[in-house]
Parts: C-alpha cells; sequence; structure tokens
C-alpha cells in the first residue's frame, strides 16, 4: 500500500509522475462514486479547500471530519479509526499535530494515507512548490532556491525534495531554528546535482538564487513565542534590499498564510516577482496528481 507521509515516500521516477499527473488537462475520474476522509486536527484554508477540490476533480466526494468528531487517541485509537475510514473510502488524507499518529494510523489503513501537515512535515505542499518551480523555469534540476526563516515542517520536507530533482536548497535560519542536519547518504534517487546548504546568514543563502522562499515565523501553536521569535528573526525579512542579492530572474515563494512586515515585505509578497498565487492555486494540482498515481495511474 503507497502512503505519501513525507515527500521522500517518493522516489525522483514517481516524484516527477505526480508532477506529470497534476498537469493533466483531463484528469480521468478515478473516484467515481467514492469518498475521501479528510481529518484535519488543526485548522485550514488552502489544505482544505484545494484537497476537496482535488477529490472532487476526480469525481469523488470528500468527507471532511474535524479533530472534535473523531477524537482520535481519546473517544478512538488512532489504528481504528483508520481501519473504519479505509472501509468507507478510498483514501485517507489528515493533517495533524503530531507526525506519530500519522504513522500509526498509515500502518493500520488499507488504502493510501496521505500527509495534509504533521509537526515533522509538509509534503503536499512541497509537490505544489517544485510544480511551480517547473512551470517558472520549465526545469527543476539545477536550479537554486533560498529558503529564508524557520528551519520547520515546510523546510523540512524542501530539503528532502532537493535530492530527489537536482535542486541545490540553501537554508538560512537564525541561530538556534536550524532543521536537523540533512541526510547526506548517497541513494539511487539521490541527484548529483543537488546540495543543501545550512546557514544563518541570509544573504548567503540569497545570494544569485533562482527563488526565494520563506514561511511564517510563528507556526499555528507557536503563538506564545510570538515577540520572542520576531527578535529572534531581526534581519530575515525578505525585503527588497534581500531579494536584490538573488539573481534577476528570481521568484518569490512562500506556502501562506503572510505577515507582510514580519517575515516579507508588502513590496515583495505583491509585486511583480511573486509566484505566491501560482503556487497556491497549485495546491489543488499537486493534491489532485497525488490522488492518481497513489490511485494507480500513470502519465
Amino acid at each position: 500500500m503507497r502512503h505519501l507521509l513525507d515527500v521522500d515516500d517518493l522516489g525522483r521516477r514517481e516524484l516527477m509522475e505526480v508532477l506529470d499527473l497534476a498537469e493533466l488537462p483531463s484528469p480521468p475520474p478515478l473516484l467515481a462514486g467514492q469518498g475521501v476522509a479528510l481529518l484535519f486536527e488543526k485548522a485550514s484554508t488552502r489544505t482544505r479547500v484545494s484537497m476537496e477540490m482535488a477529490v472532487v476533480q476526480l469525481g469523488g466526494h470528500p468527507v471532511s471530519l474535524r479533530a472534535e468528531e473523531v477524537g482520535v487517541d481519546h473517544r478512538e485509537q488512532a489504528e481504528d479509526v483508520a481501519k473504519v475510514l479505509s472501509s468507507y473510502c478510498a483514501a485517507l488524507a489528515a493533517r495533524v499535530h503530531h507526525h506519530d499518529r500519522l504513522v500509526r494510523m498509515a500502518g493500520a489503513a488499507t488504502v493510501p494515507v496521505v500527509n495534509l501537515l504533521s509537526d515533522d512535515a509538509h509534503p503536499c505542499q512541497t509537490l505544489a512548490d517544485l510544480l511551480t518551480l517547473r512551470q517558472c523555469f520549465g526545469r527543476l534540476a539545477g536550479l537554486t532556491v533560498a529558503y529564508v526563516g524557520d528551519g520547520n515542517n515546510v523546510c523540512r520536507s524542501l530539503m528532502k525534495a532537493a535530492p530527489l530533482v537536482g535542486l541545490t536548497l540553501r537554508v538560512a535560519t537564525p541561530l538556534g531554528y536550524e532543521p536537523p542536519a540533512p541526510d547526506t547518504e548517497d541513494g539511487p534517487d539521490r541527484d548529483s546535482l543537488s546540495a543543501v546548504e545550512i546557514t544563518n546568514d541570509p544573504r548567503t543563502a540569497v545570494a544569485g538564487a533562482d527563488a526565494v522562499y520563506t514561511d511564517v515565523w510563528s507556526s499555528m501553536g507557536q503563538e506564545d513565542e510570538a515577540d520572542r521569535r520576531r527578535q529572534d528573526f531581526s534581519g530575515f525579512t525578505v525585503d527588497d534590499d534581500l531579494m536584490a542579492a538573488a539573481a534577476p530572474h528570481a521568484v518569490f515563494l512562500h506556502c501562506l498564510p503572510a505577515h507582510r512586515g514580519e517575515e516579507v515585505s508588502a513590496a515583495i509578497m505583491d509585486g511583480d516577482r511573486t509566484a505566491v498565487w501560482r503556487q497556491a492555486a497549485n495546491r489543488v494540482h499537486a493534491q489532485r496528481g497525488l490522488l492518481l498515481w497513489l490511485l494507480g495511474a500513470r502519465p
């Protein structure tokens, strides 16, 4: 049974197949007469709407469930929830607080399980990011992407994707906010063109980059750290000055929601170099491609 708990559950060939399926002009209705269970322990805008629309576009019915309706590991064990939902639906997708809960659900499910976000990873966002970059530049291999901000779940999934597609990813975080060191073990799906570099200097990361990516400084559940994080992240705002260090053709990426005046200036967020709105729209397409692939379609 295929699951997507993080982007490296896909090999290089499989990842490119998902991106190719995402751009099919007329996707087949493989979910006709079937449902996909969407479980949300965290509030959501883009993730819920984009996944619901991906299911609809494949002819299926999205069944969205809130945390209080299910009570995973309170009313009912995660494994039992996965088994029951597997008997009703063609796939299960969940946005959870703790990654381990998703791993347990995947272990018990008899249908594909998709990570819509966890504290460790955000693979569906990464699929949309890669699709956007490929549309902007016509390729992925050889591009340099600078990620400026917190070494969070979005950053970690990007780090896992880079060696699969040949990206150079430069990560710049304040001291103490670095992601785990990248796995440097060679493997059949690791592209020799790729590299992951971690620094505490945003200008070093951005220099000559093809794309500059950032995320909020305080993610959901970190609201009590917001004041301290604003101080710690001083100098990490993506503004005109920082973007000037990137390549002249560089685009700006953000997974949203955005806080103008904190991690990004309004001039960059709403300027002519932004690819943010295409990136957000691509959540639907990327997730539709993923569902197609998990259900057995191939480009």
